[in-house]
């Protein structure tokens, strides 16, 4: 038995490339600071490998922090299509994770203050990881209105972690918000962001 399968066979996207969004960037600032929460990762390699897929596959040739992970690990990147960035986004996203890494003592004691009546400990890792970039967002971020930081980790939230946590990261948020507010700590600047 004979089979001529032609490419129109197999539905696979014929983009070579995608362009990236502030969406797609703030996906993957989450994926940046999940994979170097624990320190075992450095940040330059992680955001390398996330926003530009470089890879560091021989252990026995890099240092700890710069491996990510291993071909038999990769089998499924074939399927993944290069994302084309522009530098906006990328500023960004550097923006976004640096605000990330020096603010962390401030944004932790903001979390554990207004999640009183929550042990910290137990707070799913994921759900400080995004109310971090939220807030880190928040301060850094100029342009981009509250309510869209909100709404968009309230999104990654629901498809990334607990079925609860959109609905737990914006009450701990709200809080927070009219704190950063009072203190004149979020500065929103541009067409329609101003009172």
């Amino acid at each position: 038995m004979s089979t001529n399968l032609s490419d129109n066979d197999f539905p696979v996207s014929r983009n070579s490339k995608i362009k990236g969004t502030r969406h797609l960037a703030r996906e993957k600032v989450l994926q940046i600071l999940a994979a170097t929460d624990s320190g075992d990762v450095s940040l330059d390699v992680a955001f390398n490998h996330v926003f530009y897929r470089e890879f560091t596959f021989d252990a026995k040739e890099s240092t700890s922090g710069e491996r990510i992970l291993h071909p038999d690990e990769v089998r499924e990147l074939e399927a993944d299509v290069p994302i084309r960035w522009n530098d906006d986004e990328v500023a960004y996203a550097r923006n976004v994770v640096t605000a990330c890494i020096t603010q962390r003592e401030n944004t932790t004691e903001l979390i554990k203050k207004h999640a009183q009546n929550w042990d910290f400990d137990r707070i799913a890792a994921l759900d400080i990881i995004l109310m971090r970039l939220a807030v880190a967002e928040l301060v850094s971020c100029s342009e981009i209105p509250v309510k869209v930081t909100i709404n968009e980790v309230i999104e990654l939230a629901k498809r990334y972690s607990t079925d609860k946590s959109g609905t737990f990261i914006n009450g701990i948020l709200d809080a927070i918000i009219e704190e950063l507010q009072s203190t004149n700590l979020i500065s929103k600047t541009g067409r329609g962001l101003q009172p």
